[in-house]
């Protein structure tokens, strides 16, 4: 049945037995690997909610900092106690976390990058 619809679309003998073989090569390296079908299903299923959780995990690190650390940009909230007393917790992202907020935007940081 499906070589006769392959074969109305245009699709020769050798065509079909390349196909064929094409798919019966991709299913024996799929049994023969379960790593790449855990790959498959996750980037079918989780990859784009994993990207967005840790866009937001971004944002609210982001706003934490802002809130805490903000007099390191001329944005006091806080007492500095409470900022010395988290200060060697932060410092390794402390530079990073400048860079990202200090830098220039214009419209396109805007938009989402994902359609």
């Amino acid at each position: 049945m499906r070589s006769v619809v392959l074969y109305g679309l245009g699709w020769t003998k050798e065509g079909i037995h390349l196909m064929k073989n094409l798919f019966s090569v991709f299913a024996a390296k799929l049994k023969g690997s379960p790593k790449v079908v855990r790959e498959i299903m996750y980037g079918l299923t989780l990859h784009e909610m994993d990207l967005e959780m840790k866009k937001e995990r971004g944002h609210l690190d982001n706003l934490f900092m802002l809130v805490v650390f903000g007099d390191l940009i001329g944005v006091p909230l806080l007492p500095p106690y409470y900022s010395l007393r988290l200060l060697p917790h932060i410092i390794p992202s402390l530079e990073t976390w400048k860079r990202r907020v200090l830098r220039e935007k214009d419209l396109t940081d805007f938009v989402a990058h994902d359609l």
